[in-house]
């Protein structure tokens, strides 16, 4: 009977610090109120896309040719830190958002949260920047969001990059991703899950190479980490990874014709290097670079020469 009482009060105490914490949580992340920590804060700019706020940094001459930035899963502007000036600098218009739904940008309730709809508010958004054409440059789910732009308005993207991209649904089998994802446990452990520092802290280390791992110190994990500390951000994470359906990339990477660069971490773990190797087979018009000794984060990991690499492809009319 002691034993029971005991087990009893053990949920009790987990129940009510699980309530502590989603009762905690910020509602949503200012960009005003953490701007001066903010990486180029000078460079951030707002614009409304049917209806929906969505936070972009700009840089670079407004008549260079552009370059649009699109951001992975659980990211935000964050991880083109290292690249936005050094690639405006080599005669680029660069802009970087962040998706519905992560960073700054607006978290509507009611969002869709799909590659899709991702790549539509893409689309929308050069609209509203004067933007006809642009090299597009996706990372990891940035990269099925590009891809979807590629396929789906094709007279709007003149080169792509994709930067170990999604292109199917293997991720998803992640035993934290699939966790996350389910029915009723999934809302209560994923912002327990998403906003734990010291499980990023883990996550951070198996995405980058081992040898790159101290590259990942305390004011990135702080960049990281903001974005994902509110209630509405969590709850856009987890409507994107149930309605994650990224399999049409792959089924269809052989109708993407513009010249594309596949840049690949010869030590990714979450989307391995022979991942990239069937696109660069599937894909016409591909070239395939491989990093050695790097992970998940190029841009992050080697940021002068994804920059360099990422600038002269975009330059050149060469195959």
């Amino acid at each position: 009977m002691k034993k029971r009482y005991l087990i009893a009060g053990a949920y009790g105490l987990a129940g009510a610090a699980l309530a502590a914490k989603l009762i905690s949580r910020p509602r949503d992340v200012e960009w005003a109120e953490h701007s001066a920590k903010l990486h180029h804060a000078d460079c951030s700019r707002f614009a409304e896309v049917d209806g929906v706020r969505v936070h972009y940094q700009e840089a670079g001459d407004s008549d260079a040719p552009p370059i649009l930035l699109i951001h992975g899963f659980c990211a935000s502007t964050f991880v083109w830190g290292d690249v936005l000036l050094p690639i405006s600098r080599m005669g680029f218009r660069v802009v970087a958002p962040d998706l519905i739904g992560f960073g700054f940008s607006e978290k509507p309730r009611r969002g869709e949260y799909t590659i899709d709809s991702q790549a539509r508010m893409i689309v929308r958004l050069m609209d509203e920047l004067g933007l006809d054409r642009v090299a597009l440059v996706g990372s990891s789910y940035g990269g099925a969001v590009a891809a979807s732009v590629a396929l789906d308005y094709p007279e709007r993207v003149g080169r792509l990059v994709l930067v170990d991209p999604v292109s199917n649904d293997d991720v998803k089998n992640q035993p934290l991703l699939r966790l996350a994802a389910s029915p009723v446990m999934g809302d209560l452990i994923s912002p327990l899950i998403i906003d734990s520092r010291r499980l990023m802290k883990w996550r951070m280390g198996k995405v980058y190479a081992d040898n790159n791992a101290h590259l990942f110190d305390a004011a990135r994990m702080a960049a990281h980490h903001l974005p994902l500390r509110s209630a509405n951000t969590q709850r856009a994470v987890l409507t994107t990874l149930r309605r994650w359906n990224a399999g049409r990339i792959e089924r269809d990477a052989h109708r993407i014709t513009q010249p594309t660069l596949l840049i690949w971490g010869e030590d990714d773990r979450d989307i391995p290097l022979r991942h990239g190797e069937r696109l660069h087979a599937l894909m016409p018009n591909s070239r395939l670079v491989v990093f050695r000794a790097c992970g998940h984060l190029p841009q992050e990991e080697r940021p002068d020469e994804f920059a360099g690499l990422v600038a002269g492809f975009c330059k050149s009319g060469d195959r």
